[in-house]
């Protein structure tokens, strides 16, 4: 699953691409190319699962990030506004980041204006793409293609939202019709998460800008984070006890991209599960509703085809119990088969024969 950030000139995006791949990825500056990363997702439930498991490592479940450049830096015309939206459109989420800081060159920060500003560039992207296959699905309709007959039915209703300046993702669609939106890559009928860049001084999250982005978020059905992008990138280069100390320091429990990466996996619709045993504690991402032979997959393919059973727990009943033992012992283990549906935060040791 692919998250792409968006933004206007200035309002910090590629800072927090940077922050989110701890500085892995060197940066094409100037660009329209994307950049690409991949952000370990940090976790708490690896560190309480670890505090009862002694295992060697800690492994993370991680989130692809593609930094796009900004809709309002293609300055090479056609062809390179073109090459921007074609990375936007590949994406499964879109992630907006918003400055919410005053700056001297770019002025007082305007996030409502700032996010209508970018929302009105993708949604008349959207309204060429649906206006210019129209033609092509009513013309398979008369020819009697009962797919195009659906696909007519969904183009013309983006039409009519888009016409209004509204992003598809506030229409109602079922299943059917979403795979459709994805065929034709609609950007706004991507999920969209809004992240509230405030400067230093505003890590608290409850500044006016701030403010001001979660409510813009909720009426655009989407979701928002406030972090500091400066402060993160910061954080990202510090090796771990230095890390914690800061975070101490600045009064603050975790590093904001917990908080960014979980809002991800929500607005993807992704569920976390783990793995525990000497050799590594380690957590896995899985849609959620994936079966438990669907979640082995995630693993090795031979996991999946073998699949006998999966005896699980949550995490919540190692903390309780503090071992795997007492779990058994208390008749708290449970034995799974093909038709159990994972849980966000269960423990899983897979049977299987291949």
């Amino acid at each position: 699953m692919e998250c792409g950030l968006i933004g206007l000139q200035g309002s910090g995006k590629t800072t927090l691409f940077q922050a989110l791949t701890a500085h892995a990825v060197e940066v094409q500056v100037g660009s329209m190319k994307p950049n690409l990363g991949i952000a370990a997702i940090p976790d708490p439930r690896l560190g309480r699962i670890a505090g009862h498991i002694t295992t060697q490592k800690i492994m993370p479940a991680t989130l692809q990030v593609v930094d796009i450049p900004g809709v309002a830096d293609s300055s090479g015309g056609a062809s390179a506004l073109n090459t921007v939206l074609s990375s936007i459109r590949t994406v499964d989420a879109v992630c907006q980041v918003v400055r919410c800081w005053d700056d001297l060159g770019l002025g007082p920060a305007d996030p409502v204006s700032d996010i209508e500003s970018l929302e009105t560039e993708l949604v008349l992207a959207d309204l060429v793409v649906a206006e210019g296959v129209v033609d092509k699905a009513k013309r398979a309709t008369r020819g009697g293609d009962i797919d195009a007959k659906q696909r007519l039915e969904v183009l013309e209703r983006c039409c009519a939202l888009l016409s209004e300046e509204r992003p598809i993702r506030t229409g109602q669609w079922d299943q059917t019709e979403q795979g459709i939106l994805r065929g034709y890559g609609m950007i706004t009928a991507k999920p969209i998460m809004y992240v509230a860049n405030v400067g230093e001084d505003g890590v608290s999250g409850d500044a006016p800008a701030a403010a001001a982005v979660a409510e813009a978020s909720t009426a655009r059905s989407g979701v928002s984070v406030a972090l500091c992008a400066t402060i993160e990138s910061e954080i990202a280069e510090l090796d771990e006890a230095d890390r914690g100390e800061m975070l101490k320091s600045m009064g603050i429990a975790e590093p904001a991209l917990g908080t960014f990466a979980r809002a991800a996996n929500e607005l993807l619709g992704l569920a976390t599960f783990y793995t525990a045993g000497e050799k590594e504690v380690r957590a896995w991402v899985i849609p959620q509703g994936a079966t438990a032979p669907e979640a082995a997959g995630t693993i090795h393919s031979d996991i999946q085809r073998g699949f006998i059973r999966a005896e699980c727990y949550h995490v919540d009943e190692l903390d309780e119990f503090k071992s795997e033992k007492a779990i058994k012992e208390a008749g708290k283990m449970r034995s799974e088969g093909k038709g159990y549906t994972l849980q966000d935060g269960d423990v899983v040791h897979y049977l299987f024969n291949v």
